[in-house]
């Protein structure tokens, strides 16, 4: 087990690192040591040494990515149905999943056929696996799919080409809606959408592994929209909007945030209440994805006092002795809320809680905050007629 917690002792906030124990520690830790070397945030000698060889690294990265891309989309596939692409130039913290529900759900109101095509986390080549509703190690994001949009497929295939003939031959899709699709450069794509956080763009602006690019700046060419999430915790979107316009003056431009609609109790998915629920509470929260800054500042805008902040690396498996500290942490407290998010409820063990705090999980969707028309008409465009 792993992870570190804040305990917030008003007016000051007490960092406190908690043991580490077995491999997870070694391999999670190993993990967050580099994402903060790629965001810049390890400082001192060693870890100037260690950007250097990064540095180095992300150069030839770099040139052979560029091959990829050019190899592969010389032999790009077309699908013999509408392919709409969601993905990122980033690693992580988009929040390009509740956008990809969106979608989902519209082409589904339209009277078309849909399904959402995704690697899952941790799904080798050759594995493929549709979600179904049960505990296998397909991912938080498609299992979180499945439950939300119900008989829309989640097809989890690192194949996605081989997903797609899934798609159409069982589910009869007319669209495919690829998760995580900008990488895909053996598919040719109906419509290209990238997300961008506006809270942390482009990170430092280096590639992998230096820095948190995925492809070069200049792959924002492809894309035929851009969708803006998380504006409202940004006050640098114009200047983000204007450095898209730059690289692509083609793409559309959509703002959105992530707006709260509720939270539900662990065992109770179908028993929501209201967003307000907690105003006034001291709650502790418990996350692990890839933006928790995020997440903990949506919580403080319905007015709770967060009195601990437990913090997991992104899509870090819970074990039930997670759980039971959690809430003995929280006991000794007095707290008697936890709320975690919808993809860490995924990765929760479906087991009988410990005694104390409820376990509550906050509900989001995504918002169209500007040019959600313009956005709807050209998602639709991809039909003909």
């Amino acid at each position: 087990m792993y992870f570190g917690y804040r305990q917030n002792l008003s007016p000051r906030k007490c960092a406190v690192s908690l043991q580490a124990k077995g491999l997870s520690f070694i391999t999670m830790g190993l993990r967050g040591y580099f994402y903060n070397l790629a965001t810049d945030k390890e400082k001192g000698r060693v870890a100037g040494i260690f950007n250097i060889f990064l540095l180095i690294l992300s150069f030839v990265y770099s040139q052979g990515l560029r091959f990829l891309i050019f190899f592969y989309s010389l032999r790009a596939c077309r699908l013999s149905c509408k392919v709409v692409s969601v993905g990122n130039i980033t690693l992580g913290g988009t929040g390009k999943t509740p956008l990809v529900e969106l979608i989902a759900r519209y082409l589904k109101q339209q009277g078309h056929k849909a399904a959402i095509l995704t690697r899952g986390y941790k799904i080798r080549a050759g594995d493929r696996r549709h979600e179904t509703g049960d505990r296998e190690p397909i991912g938080d994001e498609p299992r979180m799919l499945s439950k939300n949009l119900g008989d829309i497929p989640v097809i989890v295939d690192a194949d996605r080409i081989r997903g797609a003939d899934k798609a159409i031959r069982e589910y009869g899709a007319d669209a495919v809606i690829l998760d995580d699709g900008f990488q895909q450069w053996k598919i040719k794509k109906d419509l290209e959408i990238v997300v961008i956080s506006a809270v942390n763009p482009f990170g430092n602006r280096h590639m992998l592994p230096r820095g948190i690019l995925r492809e070069p700046l200049s792959s924002l060419k492809r894309a035929d929209c851009f969708v803006l999430t998380k504006t409202d915790f940004s006050p640098k979107v114009q200047a983000l909007k204007a450095s898209l316009g730059l690289i692509n003056p083609r793409a559309q431009i959509v703002e959105s945030i992530h707006s709260p609609v509720g939270l539900y109790p662990f065992n109770q998915p179908d028993a929501l209440l209201g967003a307000d629920t907690l105003k006034g509470k001291t709650i502790a929260l418990m996350c692990g994805i890839a933006d928790p800054d995020s997440f903990e500042g949506t919580l403080k805008r319905l007015s709770v006092n967060i009195g601990l902040s437990f913090r997991f690396p992104d899509h870090y498996p819970y074990q039930e002795r997670d759980i039971e500290e959690i809430c003995g942490k929280s006991r000794d407290r007095n707290i008697e809320i936890v709320v975690t998010t919808e993809k860490d409820a995924s990765r929760i063990p479906r087991l009988a809680l410990p005694e104390g705090p409820r376990i509550f999980v906050l509900k989001i969707q995504l918002r169209i905050t500007s040019n959600e028309k313009e956005f709807i008409n050209r998602i639709l465009r991809i039909y003909p007629g």
